[in-house]
């Protein structure tokens, strides 16, 4: 199998599965109980809970563990309204947000927000002056994701910090960090944003865990659920740990020489790019920079039909976030391409694992399916 689809998910290495598995049989504790396996898990967990906020770049005390990225956006959607509640009902966020946050922002116009949507070019960029002037004196929240998950943008998280800082300091800023976290080089600290959620399956990590950071000009939280006071008593339940312990670890490989990573993943982007713009009718479609998302379209051919014949050949990509589950990208159709043009969008994405050998085969793979399928009419 060739594995081109990092940004749906990761494989996890053995370390990951056997630190899990430790967890499981041996150190099976709940860390809310009062005997020694129980404070012994307690323990464990501050340590990985140190392990991932050392990566992030925040104080172990303001990073919170969650189910997943979905469960943190909405998470901070509802905590930075709730605090500011009296500002007013007036949220900014991007028409190429994940669904986590665009079907948030739904659920919060129902409860009488006003959601303003920043429309990117048509390479997929956005400007922080684009976000900055839509804000108003009553916008309690901007919610603008780090590197967008289909397209590879980076967003210029830090600038509209800084812009709005200085336009309406009150207003908080969340940042869905999911395929920004040890993908492209930020530290919670210096950022400027007030929320960062991040996951762990996208980094080697299992599924069923993430984390929320929270920084310092949120006060009071709003706690996501009420019980028995776990994670600070602002999200209770059983910690999981064993999800937990397969994050930490994830952290702690990822960064073992994570620039040559990063560089890696760079240069096979690079060299994707050059053996598949030689396919005929292949192009480009964003200026995405993060170095393991590439975006493009095969012109004319739609794009569920070269993912299924590429699976049928053990090559996995996408034809777009896998949270869409084959329905139309609203980030595709944000760009506003020509028809042909968008039906045949795929996605390709990199981890370290990735060799040019992968992108060989796949570009043979496309350019086979290009001179012996029929396009679109």
């Amino acid at each position: 199998m060739i594995y081109l689809d990092h940004a749906a998910t990761t494989p996890v290495p053995r370390e990951v599965a056997d630190a899990m598995y430790e967890v499981l049989t041996n150190q099976f504790g709940n860390p809310s109980s009062q005997y020694q396996l129980g404070l012994d898990m307690k323990k464990q967990v501050e340590g990985w809970r140190e392990t991932v906020a050392a990566a992030l770049g925040c104080d172990p005390k303001q990073l919170y563990f969650t189910a997943c990225g979905t469960e943190g956006d909405n998470w901070a959607i509802q905590a930075a309204c709730w605090q500011n509640r009296h500002l007013g009902k007036h949220i900014v966020t991007t028409a190429v947000e994940h669904s986590a946050v665009l079907e948030c922002c739904k659920w919060m116009e129902q409860q009488g927000y006003e959601v303003t949507h920043i429309a990117p070019d048509g390479r997929g960029s956005i400007t922080a002056e684009q976000v900055l002037e839509a804000v108003r004196p009553d916008t309690a929240l901007v919610s603008v994701m780090m590197v967008n998950n289909e397209l590879g943008n980076v967003y210029p998280i830090a600038g509209i910090a800084k812009g709005l800082a200085a336009k309406n300091p009150k207003t908080l800023l969340h940042t869905d960090a999911v395929q920004g976290f040890l993908k492209v080089p930020f530290s919670a600290r210096t950022l400027g944003a007030d929320f960062i959620t991040i996951s762990g399956h996208k980094i080697g990590g299992p599924k069923g865990v993430g984390a929320l950071y929270i920084g310092p000009r949120v006060r009071n939280p709003r706690p996501l659920l009420a019980g028995g006071g776990q994670e600070a008593g602002l999200r209770s339940g059983t910690e999981a740990t064993a999800q937990i312990a397969g994050f930490a670890k994830a952290v702690e490989l990822r960064t073992e020489g994570l620039a040559d990573k990063l560089a890696h993943m760079a240069e096979i982007k690079a060299y994707a790019v050059e053996r598949l713009t030689a396919i005929p009718d292949l192009t480009l479609i964003s200026d995405g920079t993060a170095p393991h998302i590439l975006a493009v379209s095969l012109v004319g051919w739609p794009s569920q039909n070269i993912v299924n014949d590429l699976s049928g050949q053990g090559i996995c990509i996408s034809a777009g976030s896998a949270c869409h589950q084959g329905k139309p990208s609203h980030v595709v159709a944000a760009l506003k391409l020509p028809k042909k043009a968008a039906g045949g969008v795929i996605r390709l994405s990199f981890g370290p694992e990735t060799t040019k050998a992968d992108i060989d085969a796949c570009a043979e793979a496309l350019r086979s399916h290009h001179d012996t399928r029929m396009p679109m009419l």
